[in-house]
């Protein structure tokens, strides 16, 4: 019995071990803002039933060395062929400004974008400005990747906050929150794919739903 139990000590140090080296070979991410943009009169935030405390700080985001925004300037195609303000491009063009001719602007009800990764990459991260001059909540939030073009097969969910399935994804467990100009920031947790696809169904607002910026954090 006590070579068995020596063996199983052994093993819990190695264990502990490994997690350790895990954790050592993570580094802070850090996220450039844009500057704070405010216009027009707030409205109120209605409908949203699971909307996230107002003002909840994001805390040291952890990720593995070398990760970085493998987005940038890479493809950008939507269920939306002609937006109506503003061009796809500007998903991944690195302008965050919150002002006018920075966002591109789809048509009503469930939308997506999709950015092309060019190969297949391990996604840690995915940060999300959707449109930050006015404190507003988009409908369905849903981020998914996969190494389908057409997102039927492999297809790996990493956010999700549909509460009642409205946009026929299946139902999410992700709290709706409010855009500031900080982003959201999504744990993807290492989900691998070469396609990331990110939904909304209308916001607090109106029914349109917007893109300024998506960067996707990540090694390729």
């Amino acid at each position: 019995m006590k070579p068995l139990k020596t063996l199983t000590l052994a093993g819990v140090a190695l264990a502990l071990t490994a997690g350790s080296t895990q954790a050592a070979d993570k580094v802070p991410l850090k996220i450039e803002v844009p500057r704070p943009v405010f216009i027009g009169t707030p409205k109120p935030i209605k409908g949203f039933p699971h909307l996230e405390k107002k003002g909840l700080k994001r805390g040291e985001i952890l990720v593995p060395a070398g990760t970085k925004n493998i987005a940038s300037g890479k493809p950008v195609t939507g269920s939306d062929d002609f937006p109506i303000i503003g061009d796809l491009e500007f998903v991944t063009d690195g302008d965050k400004d919150g002002e006018e001719g920075y966002f591109v602007e789809l048509a009503p009800k469930t939308q997506w974008v999709q950015i092309d990764l060019e190969k297949v990459s391990e996604v840690h991260g995915v940060c999300i400005w959707h449109f930050h001059s006015q404190a507003r909540a988009y409908h369905d939030v849903i981020v998914q990747v996969s190494d389908d073009p057409d997102f039927v097969d492999g297809v790996k969910t990493v956010y999700n906050s549909d509460h009642d399935n409205s946009s026929k994804l299946g139902v999410g467990k992700d709290l709706a929150y409010i855009e500031t100009y900080k982003g959201k920031y999504i744990d993807a947790k290492g989900a691998k794919g070469r396609y990331v696809r990110l939904y909304s169904a209308g916001n607090s607002t109106n029914a349109m739903n917007h893109y300024i910026e998506v960067e996707i954090f990540g090694k390729q």
